[in-house]
Parts: C-alpha cells; sequence; structure tokens
C-alpha cells in the first residue's frame, strides 16, 4: 500500500512562535513546475499589528544585550543556515533558481550574516565621536537603536534580500517586523525556523506572510514603527512615503534593481547600520 507524503504547514514566525494567520485565510503556493506545493496563511494588517507589538516587547532586552553578544547571535545564525544549506538550496532551485545560482544566493547569505556580525562591536568607534568643543567640556556622541523597524523584502532573491535587510537592522539592537517575499515566500519561513531554534530572542525578527497591497498601508501608517527598510516598486514607494510622512518616520529603500546586484559586495555597508540608527550627543563638565 502506497502512503501519502506528510508535507509541511507553512507558517509565519511571530514572537517566538509560529502563528496562522489572524483572519484564518491562506494563498496557495506552487513551484515552479506550476505544481501545489502548499497553503501559505495570508497575514493581515491585523497580524502586522501584533508582529509589531511582539518586535517592541523584545526590544528593550535585545537592546541591553551586548554588542558582542549581538554578534555571536548573528554569527550564530550563519553557522545554522551552513548546516541546513542542502535543504535551503532545494528550496530556493524547487521555486525556479538555478542550481549554481541557489548556491551563490546561499553563500553570499552566509557571508553577510558574517560580515554583519563582525561589526556589532565595532560600528560604534566608526559612527560615534568625541568632538571638540570652544568651551570646558566633554562633548562626545553615541549612538542607540531606533526601535522597532518595518521590512519589505524582495520577491527576488527571496533569502539574500530578507537576510541583507534584516541583519543590519538588529545588529545594532533594533527589532524587525519582515514581510516575506509574497511570490517566494518559503525560504522566509524555513529561515524562520532557524531563528525559533537560534539563540535569537523571539520577538527581535518576525517574519510574516501575504500580499503587499494588503499590509504596505499598515507599514507606511503604523505610527509605533519607527523606520522602513523595503524593496519596493514605483506604487509602493509612492505608498511607503506618503504614509511614512504622515506617520513621521525614516524610510530608506534598497539599492539594487536587479536581482544580480544583492550578490555584489556594495549591498553590504556600514552605512545599512547607520541608516537606522539615533544619534544621541551629551556635554559634560571638565571636573565636574
Amino acid at each position: 500500500m502506497s502512503r501519502l507524503p506528510i508535507t509541511k504547514t507553512p507558517k509565519p514566525y511571530v514572537g517566538g512562535a509560529f502563528i496562522r494567520s489572524e483572519s484564518g485565510r491562506t494563498f496557495p503556493l506552487r513551484d515552479a513546475a506550476g505544481a501545489f506545493f502548499a497553503h501559505v496563511p495570508q497575514c493581515t494588517r491585523k497580524d502586522l499589528r501584533n508582529a509589531v507589538e511582539a518586535a517592541a516587547k523584545a526590544g528593550p532586552g535585545w537592546a541591553k544585550r551586548t554588542a558582542y553578544n549581538r554578534g555571536q547571535i548573528l554569527y550564530r545564525l550563519g553557522e545554522m543556515l551552513e548546516a541546513r544549506r542542502q535543504e535551503m538550496i532545494d528550496t530556493l532551485v524547487r521555486f525556479g533558481t538555478a542550481k549554481g545560482a541557489a548556491g551563490r544566493e546561499l553563500d553570499v547569505a552566509i557571508d553577510r550574516l558574517v560580515y554583519y556580525a563582525g561589526w556589532a562591536d565595532k560600528y560604534e568607534q566608526v559612527l560615534g565621536n568625541v568632538n571638540p568643543v570652544a568651551s570646558p567640556h566633554f562633548n562626545f556622541t553615541v549612538t542607540e537603536p531606533m526601535g522597532v523597524i518595518g521590512v519589505i523584502a524582495p520577491d527576488t532573491p527571496a533569502l539574500l534580500g530578507l537576510i541583507s535587510l534584516v541583519a543590519p537592522i538588529i545588529v545594532s539592537g533594533n527589532t524587525v517586523v519582515a514581510l516575506a517575499s509574497e511570490t517566494t515566500p518559503y525560504p522566509a519561513i524555513l529561515l524562520g525556523e532557524m531563528l525559533a531554534t537560534s539563540d535569537l530572542p523571539g520577538g527581535v525578527v518576525n517574519v510574516l506572510t501575504g500580499f503587499r497591497k494588503e499590509v504596505v498601508p499598515t507599514f507606511a501608517t503604523h505610527a509605533h514603527l519607527r523606520g522602513l527598510s523595503a524593496a519596493a516598486g514605483a506604487d509602493d514607494r509612492k505608498a511607503l512615503r506618503l504614509g511614512a510622512a504622515e506617520s513621521v518616520k525614516r524610510v530608506r529603500f534598497a539599492a539594487p534593481t536587479d536581482p544580480a546586484g544583492w550578490l555584489a559586495d556594495d549591498a553590504q555597508s556600514l552605512y545599512a547600520i547607520r541608516d537606522f540608527l539615533e544619534f544621541k550627543t551629551t556635554w559634560h563638565p571638565i571636573g565636574a
């Protein structure tokens, strides 16, 4: 007697747990050959608001971690990707990425995590400063995380694009609510499984699945999202700019305009960390 294989039920990762959409809706995901693969939760504005609450709750504890510890955790996530390398390559290939390109994407994603892990205890020395002033004071500028940042990942490359946007944000102590690739969300779901078993506290990274047209306006206007990092087309950029202006949040659009751009060395930078930092300048009297 033949048996039916037990397929995985994909779920978004929010607040350290795997959730179903608040609405109960799903959409069918098909592989590159057109065969049905799974039903993926179609997250709503309510799911986004719940994810922001989870990120805000996790924020203070994550920001208080030492820079060294945050770097260790990102490096460990790179190790976990390396350990599940073949599974992730097979997943990327199943959804239309050529085998060689899938291996290259995974290599760069792992290296990118290690790159930002290396900056964890160094960016403060580069971006902060001791300022000369014409008065008897010590004057110095230090960095602080902004808080909860929204991320909208590109459709392609689904894994590398998401990691490239999330890693520089969380390394400085921010938390993230991310919308996965609309067309290829499964690599992000696998990444959520790795986050769940990593040392990253629940709620630091929250991964939603669904349609941009439903949740992008809420990303733009949600008052508790302090910034947005988005790989977005012209229509989404307009909506994000208008909503961000209304809710006064910082917006950065991902620079690569084609999938190959995410593989380049200039797709990673210290300035991607700086984009979601605030700077505090302190005056202290000499001798006090």
